[in-house]
């Protein structure tokens, strides 16, 4: 039996992860904004969490060492989309953007890495997205916040590895969750016909995609149960085929550039 604490765990990959360890026989703290009245006595534990509040966070680990004893996995699922052209999108809206994907990240992260540390075990599953390995028109802001997760999550595998502690970043395509709802992904307000070929084309695509996505939410869980039970789990997990494209389209692309201009790159070092 395993204790789950997951935060955004009322909606999409968050309350279908809830829903499965639930099954599974496993313990779950579900942490959420607005959390239902839960069970005083029973495998889960709601708690209120505003992942952008340290405070709430360092509340929501203490009650779920107080009700479970410890933390078992920490799936850092909590954040929302942006999309618009990186003129386009206001300071407020991507400092907001970052308070919750990136920061509130990091406050939950924080709050729990003392338990993690104490246990000598224990495994934190950061949910970022295709977008945080290779970004594109119209979605530059978020993949930015994805970015930031990708690398502080490299950083993090190096320093509490050797505690026995590990950290994966999972990087799902397009699944049929309500991310792409209008209550899940956030656009510009105003917009600048300028961009209306590339970041209009893409938005007008995301929109069309709203339920036609490829991946399926249910076996996206089965092989995020299945990670966390793996002894060696990697650093990076794709999930859904778009994303194995887009990932390897990438490398390719990285690869073919080092060639193209690699005297140029090695020309700068001193003689």
């Amino acid at each position: 039996m395993s204790v789950w604490f997951i935060t955004g765990a009322s909606r999409g990959f968050g309350r279908a992860l809830t829903d499965a360890a639930l099954a599974a026989g496993d313990q779950v703290v579900a942490a959420a904004r607005n959390p239902p009245p839960g069970d005083p006595a029973g495998p889960r534990l709601d708690v209120r969490l505003d992942v952008t509040d340290p405070a709430q966070a360092q509340a929501a680990v203490a009650a779920a060492v107080e009700r479970f004893g410890r933390i078992d996995v920490l799936v850092n699922n909590a954040g929302y989309g942006l999309f618009g052209a990186v003129e386009e999108v206001p300071d407020a809206d991507v400092r907001a953007l970052f308070d919750t994907n990136v920061f509130g990240l990091l406050n939950v992260t924080r709050a729990a890495l003392p338990v993690l540390r104490a246990q000598g075990a224990g495994h934190v599953v950061n949910i970022s997205s295709s977008a945080g390995f290779a970004s594109g028109a119209g979605r530059g802001l978020y993949s930015a916040a994805k970015f930031a997760v990708e690398g502080l999550s490299e950083a993090l595998r190096a320093e509490v590895g050797p505690l026995g502690i590990d950290i994966t970043v999972v990087e799902p395509g397009s699944f049929r969750t309500d991310f792409l709802a209008p209550a899940s992904r956030r656009q510009v307000a105003v917009t600048v016909p300028a961009y209306a070929g590339s970041v209009g084309a893409v938005t007008s695509a995301i929109e069309k995609n709203d339920g036609h996505q490829p991946g399926d939410p249910a076996r996206a869980v089965t092989a995020i149960r299945r990670l966390v039970t793996t002894a060696e789990p990697p650093l990076r997990l794709q999930l859904g085929s778009d994303c194995v494209r887009l990932v390897e389209d990438k490398l390719a692309t990285v690869a073919g550039e080092l060639d193209q201009w690699r005297d140029l790159a090695l020309s700068t070092d001193y003689r």
